[in-house]
């Protein structure tokens, strides 16, 4: 009764009211909170009406809960007044209209256990469903790649376009229109026109734009901006800028710390796109804009040529699979599978090429060995020289790959190190570097590209990390996720999903995993932490607001038809009669062909991946007939081993809720190598649970009981399902080592190593012919008990009872009464009961050919639940006699199903709810975000030439450790009146070439000072750069320049910062010379630090900017 109260108070709460609204926000984020405001951002009159929407959703599955509390309590009273011992829990769920069934003993324990099922998962932190996993089959050309957060946005690129979510629609429930397949309950999102596959991403928060890699070899710039209005608007957006940059694909993108775009493609190809160039693109006119995609192409530097003039050789022949800034060092990565290469991100020298072993590379120097020395100059000279040295260069490149890969060949063996590969890069806030290999094997390296130490906490090859705060993530192949502190011990690891981990991103307080199905989930920051119990019991307290119950009907039939074919009638009679109002068909047929010739060919044709035959595809053609494939039905998926097929067709007004089907097939004949006997079996996700169906034939003959109980747990336990070759390649290809995951990877629900993949199933179909006979009894006893249809005794004789009884096989299986004769053996085209084997050997009749479930209930729970979500009943167990073209007779058996399922769409917003109502969360929260107090000691800075002041970080907090960013907001040029003109951002709030900032970011412990050096680099001349080389050159602009530099200090969990403005301008004018004050002119260290008295508390706002100049303008 305490639970139908909380029911009832919760629907007066949602009936008085929509969903709890919030406050507007502005596109920043709030400071005292972790997550972005859950309010909607597009129009009211949308907004209304979808919050109507979901409101409704949310009565209706209510008024479904309380229609279930109701029927239970009807029927317990009912069985109190009749004092009746209902021992089948399936009579409860469903009425008296479900047969009685007899449930084998052994289930329950070890890989009989029904799976872990829940509202809120146990074993790992509540997760917020962003993208809930789609369909494989609707992801066909459209598999999301890879991902990348911003400020205020999170993209992901597909195999056709870019989409992108706004972070104050995370709690939104779907939009219904211009949604796509796979997305009816994502949250809210738009997408742009149709390009080519996307290969990576790179944000660029200076200038609100995305940059895109694609396969084509394009990269494409799309503004935020121009996808940040309402998500509801389904018109796609189109890209701001785009060119040719490779001739193949993109397969890294980085911005350098000093606002460079740098690209890597294969065959370890580098360019570089000063920004410049992009600037001045970016700024045409819609008129001149078709000249920008062609400025931008030719201006790419191509850091190879700098390299041969250095004396360094190009050892990086493989693919430059990714791409790292280092703004801490002013310095970028590149590295491929089995090398890296450390640049200059300011003068784009090449500092040091060393392997994953951390072993240096060779230097050569070139210019000893060859007169080939360059000398840029104008003209037609250039030209050939530097055409010259590209073919000695390139040739010289390609013998030394070859010379490296024969090397590594010896010295390890063919493919050797294949295991220790590099799959994922990346920095993390106290400047180390950190690699993870297709062995697990997690290596920190320094700054300066030497190895430090190595971790080894998972088996499964890394995938991807992610950093933020002083915890790095860690994605895995096997769907794991880890989470280790800047030292590398391991804080916590769940199993975050059934595929592999491809992509993290963090934001609006949440870590993001992009799952290889394309499925995105979004975990508490703080995970594993404190916040995520409170979560978790009030997420799961609020089941019944998003538990929907789907009813279905599923029609199994099985068949030995004996190397025969049917007439139509046999299979209406059998199929076609009982179709009418079921959404699924399941049929399996053994002994379809048989033969030793048939056999052996069979198995040679397995062991390349082929399977089927032209009988089978008659039979295919011939159900499918009798279904009205096309029409009403359509076949979703078929396997074949031998004589074994089973098949599947779906309804098409279910067709929507079906997929991820996989096939699987064991033998067990001949050394459990040929396929005589074995079993095929097909695995879908129907309603996002797991089915699983299996044909069976096994061991024949009436004493071979051990030898048919052995063939179950053979293929219980080696039952391994794969999805279709077309469809492995399409959902592996976003990274190597996805292809190294064991079947159960994916489709399985955070599948337990170890453990076979039918244990994972939220229910699983037997069917077929088992061979178990009848014992202790003589065939004319059982001629004479069928003709008396006394099923009962005949029961007592049946093998299969007895071994199920025992809880030899089918452990914790379930069947239904049997009150039909037996089906086995009949004489062909005999009609009736007189058609038992009446030759010579006289075969006694038996039930060889049965049908067999488990679903999800247990001792504990029978109620469909989400804790119980597969609850069936039997409604029609039966043969059919009058069919006579075998000498079996087919069964057919129809399941009803209650799925319990969750809408996603509702789940999120409820999640919102909690985190905006629940008042400890919200203090917690508070804590947790609280941002150090810290100062800086200057907010001027004046520089000279190559002057070099220190600009000091206090972190005045006794307890928390406090974060800090430096980024460059802008550059300005000094007008003659000393007023600096518009500050314009370079890429991603790069630094202008000649201002170094040292570090860039880092850690400042409790009580401890931060100092950062600001230096100015001497960089008197530019260069232009037309397809790689160098054309022009200029004396810099000796005007006085300026930029404000952004300090952004933050907790270790917070997205939210405080910041203060420091200006630097840099004085080379004799005016600004003499007008400034005497102790400004000596290049001291210090440079113009203030009086420890005008320490200033950072602030939010930038409202400091009138007292700089009122304090030392010139």
């Amino acid at each position: 009764m305490e639970e139908n109260d909380g029911f009832l108070s919760s629907l007066s709460l949602r009936n008085s009211s929509a969903p709890v609204p919030r406050p507007n926000q502005n596109d920043g984020l709030d400071g005292g909170k972790l997550f972005v405001d859950s309010s909607p951002s597009s129009s009211e009159d949308e907004n209304d009406a979808v919050s109507l929407h979901s409101t409704s959703k949310r009565l209706d599955y209510m008024l479904q809960f309380l229609d279930r509390k109701l029927s239970v309590a009807n029927v317990n009273v009912v069985d109190h007044i009749s004092n009746i011992n209902m021992s089948d829990a399936s009579d409860t769920a469903h009425g008296s209209s479900s047969l009685p069934e007899f449930e084998a003993k052994g289930g329950g324990t070890g890989m009989f256990k029904v799976p872990v099922r829940a509202a809120v998962h146990p074993n790992r932190p509540p997760r917020l469903e962003l993208r809930p996993q789609p369909l494989r089959e609707t992801q066909i050309g459209c598999f999301l790649r890879t991902m990348v957060s911003t400020e205020s946005q999170l993209w992901a690129g597909t195999e056709c376009a870019v989409r992108v979510w706004n972070f104050k629609d995370l709690y939104s429930p779907a939009a219904e229109a211009g949604r796509g397949e796979g997305d009816s309950e994502t949250a809210p999102f738009r997408e742009s026109v149709c390009t080519s596959a996307v290969m990576c991403l790179v944000g660029d928060d200076g200038n609100r734009v995305v940059w895109s890699g694609h396969r084509d070899g394009k990269i494409r710039c799309w503004r935020m901006d121009s996808s940040s209005s309402s998500a509801l608007v389904t018109a796609p957006f189109k890209e701001g800028l785009s060119w040719q940059a490779h001739r193949g694909p993109v397969l890294s993108l980085v911005i350098s710390c000093y606002g460079d775009l740098w690209s890597g493609s294969e065959g370890g190809v580098i360019k570089i796109w000063p920004w410049e160039a992009i600037e001045k693109a970016l700024s045409l006119t819609i008129e001149e804009r078709h000249m920008s995609s062609l400025l931008v192409e030719r201006s790419y530097i191509d850091p190879w040529t700098q390299v041969a003039v250095n004396g360094f050789t190009n050892v990086l022949t493989s693919d430059v699979r990714y791409l790292l800034s280092d703004s801490s060092s002013a310095k970028v990565w590149s590295a491929g599978y089995l090398s890296f290469a450390l640049w200059d991100a300011r003068t784009r020298e090449l500092l040091k090429v060393f392997n994953t072993d951390g072993l240096n590379e060779n230097r050569v120097d070139i210019s000893s060995a060859q007169d080939l020395s360059v000398e840029f100059i104008s003209g037609a000279k250039k030209d050939k020289t530097q055409s010259s040295f590209g073919f000695f260069q390139r040739s010289r490149n390609a013998l030394m790959g070859a010379a490296d890969a024969v090397r590594r060949v010896a010295v390890k063996g063919a493919f050797g190190d294949d295991n220790r590969r590099t799959e994922a890069l990346v920095i993390a806030v106290d400047t180390m570097i950190w690699t993870g290999c297709t062995n697990g094997l997690l290596v920190q390296w320094d700054r300066n590209g030497n190895r430090m130490q190595e971790f080894h906490y998972h088996s499964s090859a890394v995938q991807c990390f992610c950093t933020f705060g002083l915890r790095i993530w860690v994605g895995y192949a096997s769907g794991t996720v880890q989470v280790l502190d800047l030292d590398g011990n391991l804080l916590g690891g769940w199993v975050a999903d059934n595929s592999p981990i491809i992509k993290i991103a963090t934001g609006a307080g949440y870590v993001f995993t992009l799952a290889n199905h394309g499925g995105i989930c979004g975990w508490n920051i703080t995970s594993p932490g404190p916040l995520d119990s409170i979560v978790r019991s009030e997420l799961a307290g609020k089941e019944f607001l998003y538990t929907r119950i789907e009813n279905l009907k599923i029609l199994t039939g099985t068949w030995n038809v004996g190397q025969g074919r049917a007439s139509q009638d046999s299979l209406i009679s059998w199929l076609g009669s009982v179709a009418s109002d079921v959404g699924i068909v399941v049929v399996g047929l053994q002994e379809v062909e048989m033969g030793a010739g048939f056999l052996a060919m069979s198995a040679a044709k397995e062991t390349v991946g082929l399977e089927g035959s032209s009988v089978g595809q008659w039979w295919l053609d011939m159900i499918g007939k009798t279904l009205d494939e096309g029409s009403t039905f359509e076949r979703v998926g078929s396997r074949q081993l031998a004589g074994l097929l089973i098949a599947m067709w779906v309804r098409h007004n279910l067709k929507a809720h079906v997929g991820d089907v996989d096939a699987a097939a064991v033998p067990c004949g001949f050394g459990r190598a040929i396929g005589n006997k074995g079993a095929v079996g097909l695995r879908i996700r129907l309603y996002d649970r797991i089915m699983c169906f299996v044909n069976c034939h096994f061991a024949a003959h009436l004493e071979a009981v051990n030898r048919r109980n052995a063939d179950f747990d053979h293929v219980y336990r080696t039952m391994t399902f794969s999805r279709p070759n077309f469809l492995n390649c399409a959902a592996a290809s976003a990274s190597s080592a996805v292809q190294m995951l064991r079947g159960t990877n994916a489709i399985g629900n955070n599948s337990v190593e170890g453990m076979p993949e039918l244990s994972e199933a939220d229910m699983v179909i037997f069917l077929g012919d088992f061979n178990y006979r009848l014992d202790g009894i003589s065939y004319d006893e059982a001629r004479d008990f069928v003709s008396q249809r006394c099923f009962d005794w005949l029961r007592e004789r049946d093998q299969l009872r007895v071994e199920m009884a025992a809880g030899n096989v089918f452990q914790g299986m379930r069947e239904a009464d049997i009150t039909f004769p037996p089906t086995y053996k009949f004489e062909r085209h005999q009609a009736g009961l007189a058609g038992y084997d009446s030759g010579e050997k006289k075969r006694i009749p038996a039930w060889c050919d049965r049908i067999l479930h488990r679903d999800s209930r247990s001792a504990l729970v029978s109620e469909c639940c989400l804790e119980c979500p597969v609850v069936s009943s039997i409604s029609q167990y039966e043969a059919s006699m009058d069919v006579t073209d075998s000498d079996h007779k087919p069964v057919r058996c129809i399941f009803t199903l209650d799925i319990a399922r969750v809408d996603e769409s509702i789940r999120r917003q409820e999640l919102g709810d909690i985190l905006e109502s629940n008042g400890k969360l919200k203090c917690m929260l508070e804590e947790l975000c609280r941002i150090p107090e810290t100062i800086v000691s200057t907010n001027k800075i004046i520089l000279q030439i190559q002057d070099t002041s220190i600009l000091r970080i206090t972190n005045k907090s006794g307890q928390k450790d406090a974060l800090f960013e430096i980024i460059c907001e802008g550059q300005s040029i000094i007008k003659e009146d000393g007023h600096a003109s518009d500050h314009c951002p370079r890429g991603s709030f790069g630094f202008p070439r000649w201002l170094q900032v040292t570090p860039a970011a880092g850690i400042i412990r409790p009580d401890h000072i931060a100092e950062v050096s600001v230096h100015h680099e001497e960089h008197q001349t530019l260069e232009e750069f037309v397809d790689g080389v160098p054309q022009n050159c200029w004396c810099e602009n000796t005007r006085d320049k300026e930029v404000i530099l952004v300090v952004k200090v933050h907790g270790r969990y917070s997205n939210n910062t405080k910041s203060h403005r420091v200006c630097v301008r840099h004085c080379c004018s004799a005016k600004t010379k003499q007008s400034d004050p005497p102790e400004h002119n000596t290049r001291q260290t210090q440079g113009t630090a203030l009086h420890r008295s005008n320490f200033q508390h950072l602030s939010s706002s930038y409202d400091v900017v009138h007292h700089l100049w009122s304090m030392n303008s010139p």
